[in-house]
């Protein structure tokens, strides 16, 4: 079953952590965004493998926008 990895918030995607392939637990950090002059950890919502990055840096991310998806 696919799992999206969404942001808590708005923000700036600074940096993506993780490459397609990376097997991920629940809770390892996979992203990191900008928001409000703070940056902000993205973590795992599962245990999975990264299937696809959906996002670059650079972007602006909300959090009903899917930076990766797990599988």
């Amino acid at each position: 079953m696919s799992k999206t990895v969404n942001a808590p918030m708005v923000g700036k995607l600074v940096s993506i952590d993780v490459k397609v392939g990376d097997k991920v637990k629940q809770n390892d950090a996979v992203a990191t965004i900008e928001a409000m002059k703070m940056f902000v950890k993205i973590y795992s919502p599962a245990d999975g493998e990264v299937k696809e990055i959906k996002a670059t840096p650079g972007e602006v991310i909300n959090p009903d926008t899917a930076i990766m998806i797990l599988e």
